[in-house]
């Protein structure tokens, strides 16, 4: 029996028992109907590549993968609560621009984080968001699965594109875990960002760190050089890549190679901010699939910091401020720690009639940010008219 080759996830079918679709006088093959919906939906993209899903997301040439608990990518999208995901969004937006061949990972949160009210009395009032992810993201025919408190957890993803002025892409995938096959519970552990307690906190942290990792591997992102965690909560990824490297049957755990991997940026300036969790529970949610004894040396040995982990694991540290970095250093004495400033993806945050007075003036400002330090000539009338 000769198989074929499904278009969307390269997988080999049986071109008898598949579903099949006719089109400019080719017939293509699908394990699914999800890889036959997604092939449908936009043929001639599929099509023009001349192959696998692989080659339309340009998987091969992405060398960095940016994990962060929470990305603010489009207002639309309730995936983020504040600041570290404003500056996850505007980090991968400026990575577009740049053409940095970088792919996004976070969870997709299918109740957000929460729409507030004030009452009567000016006390705020929290509500469920609601939002349709379908509008925004594409679903990818690809689940993982994970184990948490010795179950096996299924996270399928999703794919939102974030399109540089260049037309560059970057991918940001969407870790979700409302799959039909899990149970009511494991489906909720994407629904909340920051909800639940630890055990649930700790569960979300699992799907973004090691989910992330195998989802990557799975969408066929091979050649990725460097893995970039925005705060502690992705920290799960090294010991993922620890297990990943270490010599069969040895205790010869690959640090040096691991730690030249790994970047970590640091936002909290307070003890309270950072996540710790009990060796009871991480043995609970985790399992034995890792020595105690390595957590503890990487990750505090009273209890399990995720700062403390990203720290030891990562061969660079950032704040993000340079007074951050002051403040951090006294945290964690011991620890090479810099500081790059805050900035912000100046398309994102400019208004219309303001970026009407800079293509008047400052022709190409959006390819290069910097330029607009030529702003202080504009005349302050206009300056003042676009107000």
């Amino acid at each position: 029996m000769q198989l074929v080759k499904d278009i969307i996830c390269g997988m080999m079918v049986d071109p008898d028992t598949s579903l099949t679709v006719a089109y400019q006088k080719e017939t293509f093959y699908f394990c699914s109907d999800l890889c036959k919906r997604t092939f449908l939906d936009d043929t001639e993209k599929f099509v023009s590549t001349g192959g696998s899903l692989a080659s339309v997301l340009g998987k091969i040439s992405r060398r960095i993968a940016y994990f962060s608990m929470e990305v603010g990518v489009d207002s639309g999208m309730p995936i983020y609560s504040g600041g570290l995901g404003i500056l996850a969004g505007d980090t991968l937006k400026s990575c577009a621009d740049l053409k940095i061949p970088t792919v996004g990972v976070t969870l997709l949160y299918a109740h957000g984080y929460f729409d507030q009210k004030l009452d009567e009395s000016g006390n705020q009032q929290e509500f469920p968001t609601h939002w349709d992810p379908p509008r925004f993201a594409q679903p990818l025919p690809v689940q993982i699965q994970i184990p948490i408190e010795g179950r096996s957890v299924t996270v399928r993803a999703w794919q939102y594109d974030i399109v540089g002025s260049s037309d560059y892409t970057v991918p940001l995938i969407l870790l979700d875990t409302n799959v039909e096959k899990n149970s009511p519970s494991d489906k909720e552990l994407t629904g909340w960002l920051y909800g639940g307690d630890n055990r649930y906190r700790i569960a979300q942290e699992i799907v973004l760190g090691m989910g992330g990792m195998r989802m990557l591997h799975a969408l066929g992102y091979t050649e990725i050089e460097r893995f970039h965690m925005n705060e502690g909560h992705a920290a799960f990824l090294v010991l993922t890549l620890l297990a990943e490297h270490k010599h069969e049957g040895t205790l010869d755990w690959d640090f040096s190679g691991i730690r030249n991997q790994c970047i970590f940026t640091t936002h909290t300036p307070v003890p309270a901010g950072h996540d710790r969790f009990s060796y009871d529970l991480v043995k609970q949610v985790l399992g034995d699939s890792l020595p105690l004894e390595l957590l503890q040396m990487l990750g505090g040995q009273d209890q399990l910091n995720m700062t403390l982990l990203a720290l030891n694991m990562s061969d660079y540290v950032n704040g993000v401020a340079k007074k951050h970095r002051e403040v951090s250093q006294e945290m964690f004495p011991g620890y090479s720690i810099d500081s790059i400033t805050n900035g912000v993806h100046s398309a994102t945050w400019t208004c219309p009639s303001f970026k009407t007075l800079y293509d008047r003036h400052i022709p190409g400002w959006t390819k290069d940010p910097f330029s607009l330090r030529h702003a202080i000539s504009i005349p302050k009338q206009e300056v003042w008219n676009a107000h």
